[in-house]
């Protein structure tokens, strides 16, 4: 239970969606107006959906003047770290000292690997990320003698130029959750970015432990660690959970984890822009008061117990989020291509009925649609696939190349469990670990034990999927080997088609709405 008595400061975390450029460069202007001190976004360089995010923060720093600008985290396994220092720098000197650098190992390898870079293990990673950090410190260092010299296994730079020096103190924060990593943080960074969402309780109380004795043993001072947090939720007019209430219970409980966890920055991922006014004219400012209040030992309202009651005065100029009716529809299955069935539909169950006068916020609507975007991008390697099966039946592409192919899509290489390919179709949160399995379903079965069944069955149809992939591996060899074997490959994909889209169908008509209301964990 610590507090670290950083200065508190408040960001907001964008999506660089592409779709409409204007509209993300205006929420980081509309940021700064707010008097947000940070404007962060999410770095995937794999992702086409995305707008490049250097270019974009080099965009948007041209159009603020006063916000502090990061990546929330820059993917090292794409940005070079020398070269990432340079550009960290010049950005941070064409600024007059608004850059700061949130980095991250790379989590979503698949992704990575299909961009040129070389897979890492985790343990890898974290040995290739302090590599980084000390070539960047290093390349930022013009005023010590000779060249960079980093002689890493992963990293080795040597005898690089020095410079050019950052305009300020540039700090450089690691999003991270394991212990490794964690401890790395302690030797070697300027802070922690960890996400609430994928937090579990007690997380933050043990990783700062982990950080704070590996400081130590480096004989460093904790205190030199700013412990940041993303975070997201919904305002409503009641307090009905975490970040799910009116703006004195966010106050409350971002306050309670300013004294009791340390967080001094807190970032909120939301592209709804009425969220970050509200977080900006409300929150922040609440939160302020709240910790100083407390920290100056003065005799304060407790922001739980105010939150509770609900005695907070509400801020006038706020006006309630807008809510409309769930947008985000299923996808139907189309008529199927055989006759065969490996899934049984009419067994499946329904799962609870919504509430037809429940309204959502355009974060809300979001998250759901997030799944939707997932499963379009799989029904597009759907097509994929059955063209490549195509070319091997008229001899323009052989088995083997085939199957190199196939196992580099999406659609082999996940692991079956909602949301698929998560990590490269994130558009709501930036997310560090595959959660689906180990974290959403218990997430929705928790909220809503009512789930139960839809998340068994959905896990049911998560293994048969992986089971008719093996088959169509199976086939594709056999192809080219035994008499007919084409007929039989065709077959399979068939089977493989029709059951992956029922499936996608089933999953988007029973999780849509709960995921709108629950979120993703």
């Amino acid at each position: 239970m610590t507090d670290y008595r950083h200065d508190l400061q408040f960001g907001s975390f964008l999506t660089p969606d592409r779709r409409d450029p204007a509209q993300t460069v205006a929420r980081a202007v509309l940021s700064e107006q707010l008097g947000l001190d940070l404007v962060t976004f999410q770095d995937h360089p794999y992702q086409p959906g995305f707008l490049d995010t250097w270019t974009l923060m080099s965009y948007v720093a041209a159009r603020t003047s006063t916000v502090r600008l990061s990546p929330n985290v820059a993917n090292v396994p794409l940005r070079p770290p020398a070269v990432l220092a340079r550009s960290a720098a010049s950005l941070d000197l064409l600024t007059n000292g608004r850059i700061e650098l949130a980095i991250g190992a790379g989590a979503f390898w698949d992704a990575i690997v299909s961009m040129g870079a070389s897979r890492l293990s985790p343990g890898e990673s974290v040995v290739a990320l302090e590599e980084a950090i000390e070539v960047i410190r290093q390349i930022w260092d013009e005023d010590a003698r000779g060249g960079v010299r980093v002689e890493g296994v992963h990293h080795r730079v040597l005898g690089a130029k020095r410079g050019p020096a950052p305009s300020h103190d540039i700090s450089l924060w690691v999003g991270a959750l394991k212990p490794r990593m964690l401890r790395m943080i302690g030797r070697s960074a300027d802070g922690w970015l960890p996400s609430l969402l994928y937090l579990q309780p007690g997380d933050l109380t043990r990783g700062n432990a982990v950080i704070d004795e590996a400081a130590q043993g480096a004989g460093r001072d904790p205190g030199q660690v700013r412990r940041l947090l993303n975070v997201a939720g919904t305002f409503s007019s009641t307090a009905r959970a975490q970040l799910d209430g009116p703006p004195e219970h966010w106050a409350a409980e971002l306050a309670e984890l300013a004294l009791t966890e340390g967080i001094s920055t807190f970032i909120l991922a939301s592209d709804d822009e009425r969220q970050l006014q509200v977080f900006a004219n409300e929150v922040a400012p609440a939160v302020r008061e709240y910790v100083g209040a407390a920290r100056a030992g003065a005799s304060a309202p407790d922001p739980s117990a105010r939150a509770a009651s609900g005695t907070a005065e509400p801020n006038r100029r706020s006006a309630p989020l807008t809510r409309t009716p769930l947008a985000v529809r299923a996808t139907p299955a189309p008529t199927p291509r055989g006759t065969e069935t490996v899934l049984d539909e009419s067994a499946r169950p329904g799962g609870p009925a919504a509430d037809p006068d429940r309204r959502f916020t355009p974060h809300e609507q979001a998250t759901a649609q997030h799944l939707v975007d997932i499963h379009d991008h799989l029904r597009g390697e759907l097509e994929q696939l059955q063209d490549l099966v195509e070319q091997v039946g008229r001899g323009l592409v052989d088995a083997t190349a085939a199957r190199s192919h196939i196992h580099e899509m999406t659609l082999r290489q996940n692991k079956w469990v909602l949301g698929g390919y998560c990590e490269s179709y994130c558009r709501v949160v930036t997310t560090h670990h595959t959660l689906e399995d180990q974290g959403i379903f218990p997430h929705l079965r928790r909220r809503d034990p009512r789930l139960g069944p839809v998340v068994d069955q959905l896990q049911f149809e998560h293994e048969r999927i992986h089971e008719l992939l093996d088959e169509v591996d199976r086939a594709l060899v056999a192809s080219v080997s035994v008499n007919d074997g084409m007929a039989e490959l065709r077959r399979v994909v068939d089977l493989l088609s029709d059951t992956l889209l029922s499936h996608f169908a089933y999953e988007e008509k029973v999780l849509i709405e709960p995921i709108a209301r629950f979120g993703l964990g």
